[in-house]
């Protein structure tokens, strides 16, 4: 097959159907060290933490006829992080699941704002890089729902070998292995896979598929432009300030959270939406984006990605949720540092939850436990 059998898509126009669907609130110090990238290493990392779910259910269409032809295209853009598990003691258990049963992927996510952060990730140095999202992405072992869970950049939590610290700073003390482990400690949920992502890379994939539809509490300017209170259709740019803005917002980094998982939400509720599913070259463009800013751990092959998406093709919007692990607070360390407590009567039984892949009865026996993300935030 040749490249002119899928020529390239023209941005089609914001449907309806996405507002209805966005409110419905439904160490690498060496080029083969563990976290580093296997493949193109001389490439900016581009990577997008919001297109990893969208990646997934969008290689349900990637069968048939054109399956080995798009499984080439999208396979040479994909940037694989050699073994970041390696070496990793005391890994938390695996969920124990019946004969015939599928366990829950449990997926761990970081994001950064840091432009540094986009370079090379060979030239990864200690104390260099923090994360500014750390999120939980699980697929259920009935594959009938998706969880995204949260965790605030600034948690005071036991990073294993530096003692107590912001949960951010594991990945600057010991890159992926150390933030695995530290979250792996911290929830009792055993880590399947890994991603890392910059904001800034997912730009390009919101264009792509033309723009998100996000619900404004209050009038903002975004980029440059002013925007009104209600649902507006943002572009890359405009969705990437809306995600940085902290200072003004309430509840600080709290709301900077859930404006996070709105974008989240909307990319996958557009994708759902819009006719990319169903349309060859609204695929192919859309997958090319995406395999451009997607970078997993190289026990994630493209294999397992196609079959997870199979397994998820009949997810709608309001089956994959979002939360934010509850919080006790704000505080000082005893070195002046801000930070958040976790609540452990509260946080514990949700891990639980997580690690034996009991979201849904968690949260339908405990409604008050959790805030889900509404349809519109701060």
């Amino acid at each position: 097959m040749t490249q002119s059998l899928l020529p390239e898509p023209e941005s089609s126009p914001i449907e309806k159907g996405d507002a209805e669907a966005a409110s419905s609130g439904a160490d690498t110090t060496s080029a083969r060290g563990a976290g580093s990238v296997l493949r193109r290493p001389g490439r900016g990392w581009r990577i997008a933490l919001l297109s990893v779910l969208a990646f997934f259910l969008v290689l349900t269409l990637a069968t048939g006829g054109l399956a080995l032809w798009v499984r080439h295209s999208i396979a040479s853009g994909i940037e694989f992080i050699a073994d970041p598990f390696a070496g990793i003691p005391a890994r938390a258990p695996q969920q124990k699941v019946a004969a015939g049963e599928e366990p829950a992927v449990n997926i761990l996510v970081l994001g950064t704002d840091s432009r540094t952060s986009a370079s090379d990730p060979s030239q990864w140095k200690e104390g260099a890089q923090r994360t500014d999202a750390i999120m939980i992405v699980q697929v259920s072992g009935d594959r009938k729902t998706v969880s995204v869970m949260s965790i605030p950049r600034d948690s005071w939590v036991e990073i294993p070998g530096h003692g107590q610290g912001k949960i951010n700073a594991a990945y600057s003390y010991g890159g992926p292995s150390l933030t695995i482990h530290t979250v792996e400690n911290l929830t009792g949920i055993h880590i399947d896979h890994f991603a890392v992502a910059n904001f800034e890379s997912f730009v390009a994939l919101t264009d792509e598929i033309g723009g998100v539809r996000i619900n404004l509490k209050t009038p903002q300017t975004l980029a440059g432009k002013e925007l009104g209170a209600g649902a507006q259709v943002l572009d890359g740019q405009q969705a990437l300030a809306y995600t940085r803005e902290r200072s003004s917002l309430p509840n600080g980094d709290f709301d900077r959270v859930k404006r996070q998982q709105t974008w989240m939400r909307s990319i996958v509720s557009r994708v759902l939406t819009n006719g990319t599913l169903s349309s060859p070259t609204a695929l192919y463009s859309f997958l090319k984006t995406a395999s451009r800013t997607v970078a997993v751990d190289e026990s994630f092959t493209l294999n397992q990605m196609q079959s997870l998406a199979l397994e998820t093709r009949h997810l709608h919007s309001n089956d994959i949720r979002f939360m934010t692990v509850p919080t006790a607070g704000t505080g000082t360390s005893t070195d002046g540092q801000s930070i958040v407590t976790l609540d452990a009567d509260v946080d514990t039984p949700l891990f639980k939850a997580f690690a034996e892949d009991r979201v849904s009865a968690y949260l339908t026996e405990h409604p008050d436990a959790v805030e889900l993300l509404p349809a519109t935030v701060n």
